[in-house]
């Protein structure tokens, strides 16, 4: 899949970021204008809740109103005038033969004001400058033009807001100092490598060991290390890993980064280590590692699961041949992404995954996810993305969904201008599970 970036951005400034971003390849862009900024909270939700989204552009404005809404896992470059578009600003005063100074600028940072006016040799107590702040309104940032200007007789004013602009234009000359298409290519090439280089880090080779720990008796031993076996082989967000027997006392699993990183809710907490613990009545500690090599890989998660014996509670660590370490990571169920709550589904939802060949623990997450979709549709690749699988393995689990009747095709989404179109599926697994309970009711 291409890499998706989300670009926000008032409609006035679309030019220059088409001519910013033509330089960029092999970069699915979404496009997200605006005229108002009561419109960027709703837009940029509805981006989220339509696409998986890598990264994000936007300026100081939209993003503080979005915040709070953009997943942890999305890349943000917020776009800042530099430099350079302030020193153009003055030189455009400068050619329309207006005074360099006095002049009023807005959200610019102070140090970047200083730096451009001693280069150019402008006094600086001639120059006014109000930082950006998130809860300045507009019209704060108008009356301070317009009293600075009433006060000093300056010709113009320097904004970066292009509401402040609109409200100033008719009483004080205005220069928009709205970052040019250098700068804006320089934030979405850096965004973009960025992406790239997260996705590169995620397909780095892992290993993780995963040993018994205070087991006296030798049958003991034997019987923890088969009864941690199945579960890791049964766990649903291990299903694509390899897993093996290291020796007497532990288990080995090799999986790309990406897979354990989700697993562990990126190194926050181990979910399987608690399950062990409550189902197995054994204390397990694991250890993950990332290297050039699997033998680099295995040699670092022993070590750190070595690290994680010493915790008095059940612990993972991560180990990676850079040098950084990770932990520890606790046993507690609260960091995992999609929970396993098929047990509320009633009895009959281990009889709807045994029709679909699949373990009820899949089928829950599943469930999750198609709640977390709100009945939106899904293409195979973002629900392997989801589920922390690949994505040959998510369109087997869309057929395998679709021959139980647990999805429909819904369509299909052309992702770039090259290629087929993907095809969209709508999960109705609620839908087939509240079916079999009213059946049984009936019955």
């Amino acid at each position: 899949m291409p890499i998706v970036l989300g670009l926000v951005l008032h409609e006035s400034h679309r030019t220059v970021y088409e001519e910013a971003a033509r330089t960029l390849s092999g970069v699915r862009l979404e496009w997200i204008g605006y005229q108002h900024e009561d419109e960027i909270r709703p837009r940029v939700e509805d981006l989220f809740g339509r696409l998986h989204v890598d990264g994000l552009m936007l300026g100081q404005v939209p993003f503080a109103r979005v915040r709070d809404v953009i997943p942890a896992d999305v890349s943000v470059t917020v776009t800042r005038s530099a430099g350079l578009d302030l020193s153009v600003a003055l030189f455009r005063a400068a050619a329309r033969g207006w005074r360099a100074t006095p002049v009023s600028i807005d959200t610019f940072d102070p140090e970047t004001v200083d730096e451009v006016v001693r280069a150019l040799e402008i006094e600086r107590d001639q120059v006014s400058c109000l930082p950006y702040d998130p809860a300045q309104t507009v019209d704060e940032i108008v009356d301070f033009h317009r009293t600075f200007t009433a006060n000093t007789g300056a010709e113009y004013a320097i904004s970066v807001r292009t509401a402040v602009t609109a409200r100033l234009t008719e009483t004080v000359p205005v220069l928009n100092a709205h970052p040019g298409s250098s700068t804006i290519r320089a934030n979405l090439h850096e965004l973009a490598l960025r992406v790239q280089s997260q996705k590169a880090d995620a397909s780095r080779f892992a290993a993780g060991v995963f040993m018994v720990v205070n087991q006296d008796v030798q049958s003991d031993v034997d019987r923890a290390r088969i009864g941690l076996m199945n579960l890791l082989v049964n766990a649903p967000e291990f299903s694509d890993a390899w897993i093996e027997n290291r020796d007497r006392r532990g288990v080995v699993a090799f999986a790309h980064r990406a897979l354990f990183e989700q697993a562990t809710d990126n190194w926050v907490s181990m979910s399987i280590l608690g399950r062990a613990q409550q189902t197995l009545g054994i204390r397990v500690a694991a250890g993950f590692g990332v290297g050039a090599s699997a033998r680099t890989c295995v040699q670092l998660a022993e070590w750190a699961a070595a690290r994680a014996e010493q915790e008095s509670a059940p612990a993972a660590y991560l180990v990676e041949d850079g040098g950084v370490i990770i932990g520890p990571m606790g046993g507690s169920d609260s960091g995992t992404p999609l929970n396993y709550t098929y047990r509320e589904h009633g009895g009959n939802f281990e009889e709807l995954a045994r029709r679909a060949g699949l373990s009820a623990a899949t089928l829950s997450r599943l469930a999750a996810l198609e709640r977390s979709l709100q009945g939106r549709p899904i293409s195979p690749s973002d629900l392997a993305s989801s589920l922390g699988i690949t994505d040959p393995s998510g369109r087997r689990l869309i057929r395998k969904l679709g021959e139980s009747g647990l999805v429909t095709e819904e369509g299909s989404a052309q992702l770039h201008r090259k290629g087929r179109p993907t095809r969209l599926y709508r999960l109705g697994i609620g839908a087939a599970a509240a079916e079999d309970e009213r059946d049984d009711q009936r019955a």
